[in-house]
């Protein structure tokens, strides 16, 4: 009984520094989020680290190089991408879910901006994390898509990835101070653009419910 006492006693504390490390490990993401939006690519690592509240030697044990912390960065914003896009199926406006979802990744390209360097050699090394990128938000963006296209509220001759260009595309056009506000006015003004004209969506109901299975947009 003394032995099993002990051993639970051990297991309790060899978990603890587990949960504690799954909790650095969260903060220094979320504060090189902040400071590599804040700061760009040449933001130190040591500033990540006094924000996140943890030693340098902690970082390091997390992240060996630059170019790890980066990664795991952009890895976790697409991760938290797809998750809002689940959420936002259900949304009562399949229109304002969608805009939602496209506003939440100005951010997400303003933390891809500001690593733009390291990530762009971590792509050349990595064909698994485009591949994983791409597949992740084109699933996302798609689904919120054609909820909007099935309601009859948006035009069904735009693709996921004709969404995904054009916002990549208005958020690098924009370096100047203050850009984030520019392209979300932008990104308003285009969704609008998109979307079905009242007189016109009875037509673009009938049409997603006729629509052939082998005219669906292929994932």
């Amino acid at each position: 009984m003394i032995y099993i006492a002990w051993m639970d006693e051990h297991t309790d504390q060899t978990r603890k520094p587990r949960a504690d490390a799954v909790r650095n490990r969260e903060r220094v993401l979320e504060a090189a989020k902040a400071v590599f939006n804040a700061g760009g690519p040449e933001a130190s690592l040591e500033a990540v680290a006094k924000r996140a509240g943890v030693g340098i030697g902690t970082l390091y044990r997390n992240f060996p190089t630059r170019e790890n912390l980066f990664e795991a960065v952009y890895r976790r914003e697409v991760e938290q991408l797809s998750e809002l896009a689940e959420q936002l199926k259900n949304a009562k406006d399949p229109v304002d879910a969608l805009r939602r979802w496209l506003r939440s990744n100005v951010e997400f390209v303003a933390t891809k901006k500001g690593m733009s360097a390291a990530l762009a050699l971590t792509f050349q090394s990595s064909s698994e994390l485009a591949a994983f990128s791409m597949d992740r938000l084109t699933k996302a963006i798609g689904s919120l898509l054609d909820r909007a296209v099935a309601a009859g509220e948006m035009r069904g001759d735009v693709s996921p990835e004709d969404l995904l260009r054009a916002l990549v595309g208005m958020c690098y056009m924009h370096d100047q101070p203050g850009w984030q506000s520019s392209v979300l006015r932008m990104l308003d003004v285009f969704v609008d653009g998109l979307r079905v004209q009242a007189g016109g969506r009875v037509k673009a109901r009938a049409a997603a419910k006729t629509a052939k299975p082998t005219a669906k947009r292929k994932r």
